[in-house]
């Protein structure tokens, strides 16, 4: 129940559709009630008299059940459009709240969840809500309506038969409970196989450069066959638990005709019921099972999108594990002094990635970690601007915690650039104009200059407006690389992160982007991770940190003259010592 409740608070925007929807739902129960009705009274009071009084009544009889069935038709036309339409918008809020929650939650939700599953959350499993949200109250509503009135008009003509009645439809009701409870658990898993193909899908497409380069579509196939295959036991079982659940109320429809017959027949023999009242009370039958056939099928939309809004929830319940504190305030203009303060970090309780790390970092200043991978380099940069949480002590600014302060604002102040570069899909100007979204085509420009990129633009076709390929397939390395420089110069942050932003890219591509990271780097408080010592020689400061933690720190001739840790590894990238 208290997800039910959950779905229906969706409807409150469109509460006035919602009651119109049920209005004109009530008006074409009632016209489908009232056409025995009708039919018993012309049976029964009018077409027993003289045919010159029937023709003369006729066609008043004719208009009305023009103007009732036109009534009906602009009725049905509101429930299907409008209905549907009204269905469509909650799938649509269901989909922009899931993934608005998507874009709260930390990176650890990320590490632990497959692209390919939050999108089959975000698009597939909602699939089936409109459905729901339109037709589960309307469905509901109309089938109350016709099978309360049509059992109220049954037993007018006949109590004994309409308790007959009742008695194999409390039977046939029982039947479909039971099976319901199979068909739940058999749609969740439909749910969760699906899911797992369209992960094996997104994961093998991403990396279809890797799997053909290893020549490995086999491999490939075999992997998304197993997927697929599952998937397809998952649908066997629930067609089979649907066709005997649709075969077994057939049955009981069956039954429902053959004890009217029976009965019928038998209390005509007795004189309780006239043959005519068993007409009227067939054409009630058909009003009587309609509803009930719609509440069968009804059953299979309902579990369908119900298994999909409890996968929505769980989604849309997860609580972000980093969030604003109530009292959070705006970080607004700060010099970019940082300190670590006997700062903690693990990822679960058996991994200590940082044990007690302290260090200062002065506003203005460039820094460089170096030490090997593992270390805990890139998770310190993390922790600064609040991608991860410290497990212990704290991280100031200025010399307030950076928890008093909110996560948009703390995060407009830090310029991240990274060694893997992604672009989104759409032109160069659309891919730097991220870094401050609304920039006039001047400041963009300007950016492109201080990162020695915009000749190479204007050398493309369009220029700014060059599309460049799903995640910049069709830029280099180096090309992807200043851009993203482009971006964080148009952000303009006061800190700064530069994560191996070189590593990757050869020697002309290094020699451009390292003065674009120098002119980037002017004035600002500055991180460097870097594997290629010969960018951080500059440096105010260079930190190395092992699994041990700080190991050494002081410029790049001291720690040279130290002949330590940090001269084993430039050593052994320029004079090639073991």
């Amino acid at each position: 129940m208290s997800t039910i409740k959950k779905f229906m608070k969706y409807y409150k925007p469109y509460k006035t559709l919602f009651f119109l929807d049920l209005l004109c739902a009530l008006t074409v129960s009632a016209i489908d009630l009232a056409f025995p009705q009708i039919l018993n009274f012309l049976t029964k009071g009018v077409f027993t008299r003289s045919s010159s009084e029937i023709l003369n009544i006729l066609w008043l009889i004719g208009i009305g059940l023009l103007f009732m069935y036109l009534l009906r038709y602009v009725c049905q036309y509101f429930i299907t459009s409008w209905g549907h339409i009204m269905g469509a918008r909650m799938e649509s809020d269901m989909r922009q709240d899931l993934f608005d929650h998507y874009q709260t939650l930390s990176f650890s939700y990320y590490d632990k969840n497959n692209t390919g599953e939050m999108m089959s959350k975000l698009i597939s499993d909602l699939f089936d809500i409109s459905e729901l949200a339109h037709h589960g109250p309307e469905n509901l509503f109309i089938s109350a309506i016709k099978i309360i009135g049509s059992f109220i008009l049954l037993t007018m003509i006949s109590l004994q038969m309409t308790l007959i009645l009742l008695a194999v439809t409390i039977a046939m009701f029982i039947f479909c409970w039971k099976k319901n409870r199979k068909m739940r658990a058999v749609f969740m898993d439909n749910r969760k196989k699906i899911a797992l193909v369209n992960s094996r899908v997104q994961d093998t497409l991403s990396g279809i450069r890797v799997v053909k380069s290893f020549a490995n579509e086999d491999v490939e196939h075999d992997k998304f066959k197993y997927c697929n295959l599952k998937f397809l036991d998952s649908k066997k079982s629930s067609y089979f638990i649907m066709g005997s659940f649709h075969a077994g109320t057939s049955v009981f429809q069956g039954l429902l005709y053959a004890s009217v017959l029976i009965s019928g027949g038998y209390f005509i023999a007795k004189g309780s019921i006239k043959p005519s009242d068993l007409a009227i009370y067939a054409l009630y039958i058909g009003i009587f099972l309609n509803p009930i056939e719609v509440l069968i099928n009804f059953t299979e939309s309902f579990q369908k999108g119900m298994s999909g809004f409890k996968r929505f929830l769980e989604i849309v319940e997860t609580e972000p594990e980093i969030k604003d504190d109530k009292n959070a305030k705006p970080l607004i203009n700060p010099r970019g002094h940082i300190s670590y303060n006997n700062v903690s970090f693990h990822y679960d309780e058996s991994s200590e990635v940082l044990d007690n790390v302290s260090l200062t970092i002065d506003a203005g200043k460039t820094v460089a970690f170096v030490g090997p991978s593992g270390g805990g380099k890139t998770t310190l940069c993390s922790l600064l601007p609040r991608f991860y949480e410290v497990t212990g002590g704290e991280i100031t600014i200025d010399g307030i915690d950076i928890r008093n302060f909110t996560l948009q604002s703390l995060r407009k102040a830090i310029g991240i650039v990274q060694q893997d570069v992604y672009m989104f899909s759409g032109s160069v100007r659309e891919n730097i104009s991220y870094g401050k979204p609304g920039a006039s085509n001047e400041e963009i420009i300007n950016a492109a200059k201080n990162a020695n990129i915009h000749d190479f633009i204007m050398s493309l076709e369009n220029g700014y407006d060059t599309h460049v390929g799903e995640r910049g397939t069709r830029l280099s390395g180096g090309q992807k690389q200043r851009i993203a420089i482009a971006r964080v110069f148009l952000k303009n942050p006061p800190i700064l992160i530069l994560d191996e932003a070189t590593s990757a890219l050869d020697n002309e591509s290094e020699r451009h982007i390292q003065e674009s990271l120098e002119r980037l780097s002017k004035n600002r408080t500055t991180i460097v991770i870097a594997h290629r010592l010969s960018t951080i020689r500059n440096a105010d400061e260079i930190i190395v940190i092992s699994e041990n933690g700080i190991q050494e720190r002081g410029t790049h001739e001291t720690l040279l003259s130290k002949n330590g840790l940090y001269a084993k590894y430039y050593n052994m990238q320029f004079e090639g010592l073991n």
